[in-house]
């Protein structure tokens, strides 16, 4: 028996698994393999390629099975979902796992990177600080709505919410006075996390030359540089620095037809996090860009008069993904120019 191509349908317990041979003839199908069996399984079977969907534990599974000496193939669940035969009526884990081994075979196919332990390690870091993030947030406009539930109406500014907030505390009533006190505790404690996990990220950028490279460009500061590592790596995946603005979804959407373009909004592919640090990055350039000189600020201010603020703003991001790419994957040094 001789296999090729296996595509693997990912779950918690039970994994659904397809291969073909060179003719593309199904050789093995096993709808439903325990958790245990898996790598029992892949291990004992030829040297082949392995496709599977980017979704939770999939880089975990990619590691062990590169170690037992497979090729494996990561590929975003939106570019598998045409090759299921049944459609979207007739889907399960069997016919997923059969159209990843589809997909997979696909010469122009686009495949996810497959992150390493340090990786994986140092993206957990980014994802539970901006938990944190999140949690503090939905506090504060907790915090703001049950007291304007008692006529005390704050602004969005959360210092102006903290400071007030703490302000009115002895004039609630009790169980209030328990409740918006008890929200002020956590909002505190949320603080001190945040400003953990911003030490943390400090220490990651410290400890990496290529952390280091990448701060030197305008707009990315330890918490970006650090992500896009985390992230892509060294960029080997992408061709060029425009595919991975386009990764990032920093490129206008498309919808032409007959010899027409028509271009919309950005697309906001991608992960939202990293590119959302981008845009805030790319925000900070234009607004210390007025008074000075250097061409990257004259650039970026003379966009934003002839375009507008917000696709300056998207231009800018774009611009340092393009550089971004450069530094990690030719290792190119940034050097602003005079």
């Amino acid at each position: 028996m001789t296999i090729l191509i296996i595509g693997i349908d990912l779950a918690k317990d039970v994994f659904a698994v397809h291969g073909v041979d060179k003719a593309g003839k199904p050789t093995l199908v096993r709808p439903s393999v325990p958790r245990t069996k898996l790598l029992e399984l892949i291990a004992g079977l030829p040297p082949c390629v392995i496709g599977m969907e980017a979704c939770s534990g999939a880089h975990h599974w990619a590691r062990l099975f590169a170690a037992h000496g497979r090729t494996v193939r990561l590929i975003a669940p939106k570019f598998v979902a045409p090759y299921r035969l049944s459609g979207k009526r007739g889907k399960n884990d069997a016919a997923d796992a059969a159209a990843i081994c589809e997909a997979v075979q696909r010469p122009n196919m686009r495949f996810v990177p497959v992150k390493n332990l340090e990786q994986q390690a140092q993206l957990s870091v980014h994802r539970m600080r901006q938990s944190y993030i999140e949690q503090r947030t939905a506090t504060i406009n907790r915090i703001r709505g049950v007291l304007s539930e008692f006529g005390v109406v704050l602004p969005l500014k959360t210092e102006t919410v903290r400071r007030r907030a703490a302000a009115c505390l002895e004039d609630l009533p009790g169980w209030a006075n328990n409740a918006i006190g008890d929200m002020l505790s956590d909002l505190h404690r949320l603080d001190e996390r945040i400003a953990q996990y911003d030490c943390h990220i400090a220490q990651i950028a410290q400890e990496d030359a290529r952390a280091k490279q990448l701060m030197h460009l305008p707009g990315i500061g330890k918490t970006t540089a650090t992500a896009l590592l985390a992230m892509i790596g060294n960029g080997h995946e992408f061709k060029c620095g425009r595919q991975l603005a386009a990764w990032l979804g920093l490129v206008p959407s498309q919808y032409s037809a007959g010899g027409k373009a028509r271009l919309g909004h950005i697309t906001k592919a991608g992960d939202p996090y990293i590119r959302s640090l981008m845009i805030l990055g790319a925000r900070s350039v234009l607004n210390f860009a007025k008074g000075k000189t250097d061409p990257v600020s004259q650039w970026a201010v003379a966009l934003a008069a002839r375009r507008g603020y917000w696709r300056a703003i998207v231009a800018i991001a774009a611009k340092n993904a393009r550089m971004a790419w450069a530094l990690l994957s030719r290792g190119e040094a940034f050097v602003m120019p005079k």
